[in-house]
């Protein structure tokens, strides 16, 4: 369906052009003709029909018209282009969350039913809790990431950066995501080179790591084995993260970044997810001058993120001062409204 609706904007798009060129077409074929005639019957009129040099600017003022005219076309059929886009996007989103709250609602509607209707044993009341208790973070997360990304996005996101060194720092959240997937220590190998500082928010970090560590157990047949592997190269520090899971198409790597883009394939498990994880990863290593790439040799062969920071006091100094500026402000107007209570 929407295949066939982009089809019938693009044929009107096509068809409009083909329409103002014939204007044009007939526009100077008419106003060519017009001259010839006169040049070959200019001695047989009346002195009083003179040649008005003047009557070029009609011609020249129809073909910028009809120029204009086009390049509004082709302005109209960009931003609607975009338009369905989003529109595209926004159904991806609509579905994807929606699907993403009832699961977890239905959930916890079913055992609260369960409860009230049974005679629950004290043991099974305790597991059903604590089930509850486990899809309402889930509920909880979900709509967190959706205001954090809005946060990010319209640059209202109060983030403590400050200066770390970065491999125990890596070290630490890399420990904190083995508990909270429940993987085993072993399938997680953390090679770190000379230790560097980076200027980082040490929370924001913590989120770009757990959706990386979610990608990778969510897009594993069996428990993953991550590799995460740090140096540095011409005055920026890289993490790379290497996860042993299904991989990722050539085709799609540069999409994944991409709002509300999600990959669907029948070698992909049915997984959950709202297709903002991804993205929001990005938004967060951008607002740290940083960047992330993907790369896969193809589906089966898992997939390498590669993070990029600049290097504290080396690269983009202007950049990372001003965030440790903004940051120590923070701190200030905070400290300020606690001691005014």
């Amino acid at each position: 369906m929407k295949k066939h609706s982009t089809f019938k904007h693009i044929l009107v798009f096509v068809l409009a052009q083909v329409a103002w060129l014939m204007l044009m077409g007939i526009w100077i074929y008419w106003y060519v003709s017009n001259y010839i005639i006169y040049e070959k019957v200019e001695d047989q009129l009346s002195p009083l029909i003179a040649y008005d040099g003047v009557a070029v600017l009609p011609f020249v003022g129809g073909i910028v018209l009809l120029v204009a005219i086009s390049v509004g076309m082709s302005l109209i059929f960009r931003n609607l282009n975009i338009q369905l886009k989003l529109t595209g996007l926004y159904d991806n989103f609509i579905g994807n969350i929606t699907h993403e709250l009832k699961s977890p609602l239905s959930s916890i509607h079913l055992l609260l039913e369960t409860m009230k209707s049974r005679d629950v044993p004290v043991e099974k009341q305790k597991e059903f809790i604590d089930l509850m208790i486990k899809d309402a973070k889930r509920l909880k997360n979900l709509i967190d990431s959706i205001l954090e990304i809005s946060a990010l996005e319209q640059k209202k996101v109060s983030h403590n950066y400050q200066v770390h060194d970065i491999n125990p720092l890596v070290s630490r959240i890399v420990h904190d995501s083995i508990e909270q997937y429940q993987l085993p220590e072993e399938n997680v190998v953390v090679e770190a080179e000379n230790n560097y500082q980076c200027v980082a928010d040490a929370n924001a970090l913590k989120i770009v790591f757990n959706n990386l560590f979610d990608n990778a157990v969510k897009y594993s047949i069996d428990k993953p084995k991550i590799n995460i592997c740090t140096q540095s190269e011409s005055g920026k520090f890289f993490i790379k993260f290497t996860d042993s899971g299904i991989g990722i198409n050539p085709r799609d790597q540069k999409q994944i970044f991409k709002k509300f883009h999600r990959i669907y394939s029948s070698d992909i498990p049915n997984v959950k997810g709202s297709g903002l994880g991804l993205y929001w990863v990005k938004e967060i290593m951008k607002h740290h001058g940083g960047d992330i790439t993907a790369q896969s040799e193809g589906v089966g062969k898992g997939t390498t993120f590669k993070l990029e920071l600049p290097l504290y006091k080396s690269e983009k100094n202007r950049y990372i001062d001003k965030l440790l500026k903004i940051s120590s402000k923070r701190k200030e107007q905070s400290g300020d409204r606690d001691e005014s209570k």
